[in-house]
């Protein structure tokens, strides 16, 4: 009998060393759009699996959807700050100031229409420029992107000048986003995404800038009849995104543990995330023109008038930072030549 047991117990131990009883890190993620949007399904979810299964088993990854937590979009970084939840993902945009080296990425004309390369353009800049940003805030990076750029949607108007946008009334996502619309002579209101339908179907908005991706999610094809970008996907600046952790939760964990997420967020990663929000964003334009929206794709003219009208946004950003100690014009040049080098290295794969 006592020998059986010694065989129990030295059985244990060695299923204990070989991880299959290793203790179970349970983690909470918390963001703000719904469990169907693509952001959950296509991206945070498999991210978690991955983070998963590189651990052996050792995390377990929780995602809380919709603000199901508790508090509003704009506090999530408090909430990983203070530890109230582990892990988020949000808009950048929502704490205007907070990050203003990773602003230098939402940019007209030094984003344009590629998510992925822009992705890994932040990437290759993370460790010199952006990373103490977050470090600062308590917070651990796994991962930045972008999502496939800022379009007009419009309530009743076609838009194929920036005298067209002129006197409206457009929900923004950010600080420099409302530059641009300010650049477009029009008024920018700001607010979370997922007011954003309740506004245009009140008419507190007259339009929206944002990706093509969300329209599903939110049914603003119901809500809106027009869909503008320039030519070749050419968008008005983007929105970046954070999945970041605690920075005292990211200190506590064992080393192999570590290793899985840096893995999982790695540059293979990045260049899939790009893909899956390019995909996501014409799914979402498809299902706009499904039901009777009309996609106005501006001529190559028509693309030049809107980028001349956005160079005083960037002149605004580098004079804006100038006052924090940033070099606003070499941020700018840098992360324009990064994102430039990326796109060429992608079409040559």
């Amino acid at each position: 009998m006592k020998f059986t047991k010694l065989l129990g117990l030295s059985a244990a131990a060695m299923l204990w060393a070989s991880g299959s009883f290793a203790q179970e890190i349970t983690l909470k993620l918390h963001h703000f759009l719904g469990a169907k949007a693509p952001v959950q399904t296509q991206m945070l979810e498999p991210w978690a699996k991955r983070v998963e299964e590189l651990s052996n088993g050792k995390v377990k990854i929780d995602i809380y959807p919709a603000m199901t937590l508790g508090g509003r979009p704009p506090e999530l970084v408090q909430q990983a700050r203070d530890g109230v939840v582990d892990l988020i993902w949000t808009l950048n945009g929502y704490t205007p100031g907070l990050f203003p080296r990773t602003e230098v990425f939402e940019l007209p004309t030094v984003f344009n229409n590629d998510p992925a390369a822009t992705n890994l353009a932040m990437r290759d800049m993370f460790d010199k420029e952006l990373k103490q940003e977050y470090e600062d805030k308590g917070l651990e990076v796994m991962f930045l992107h972008a999502h496939a750029g800022n379009g007009i949607h419009t309530v009743d108007t076609p838009v194929h000048s920036p005298a067209d946008v002129k006197g409206m009334k457009l929900r923004t996502p950010s600080r420099t986003g409302a530059w641009v619309i300010e650049a477009l002579n029009a008024q920018p209101v700001a607010m979370p995404v997922p007011e954003l339908p309740q506004a245009l179907s009140k008419k507190v908005v007259d339009g929206a800038l944002i990706p093509w991706e969300i329209i599903p999610a939110l049914k603003l094809q119901q809500q809106t009849q027009y869909q503008i970008e320039g030519q070749d996907h050419w968008r008005l600046g983007t929105s970046i995104f954070q999945v970041s952790m605690n920075k005292a939760k990211w200190d506590s964990l064992p080393d192999d543990v570590k290793a899985a997420f840096r893995k999982a967020s790695d540059e293979a990663w990045l260049k899939q995330v790009g893909d899956i929000w390019r995909t996501s964003d014409n799914n979402g334009i498809k299902a706009a023109e499904a039901d009777g929206n009309e996609l106005i794709t501006l001529s190559a003219d028509e693309t030049q008038a809107f980028k001349d009208a956005m160079q005083p946004v960037v002149t605004r950003w580098e004079d804006e930072v100038k006052g924090q100690g940033i070099d606003g014009p070499a941020l700018v040049k840098e992360a324009r030549e990064l994102t430039a080098e990326e796109e060429k290295n992608l079409a040559s794969q």
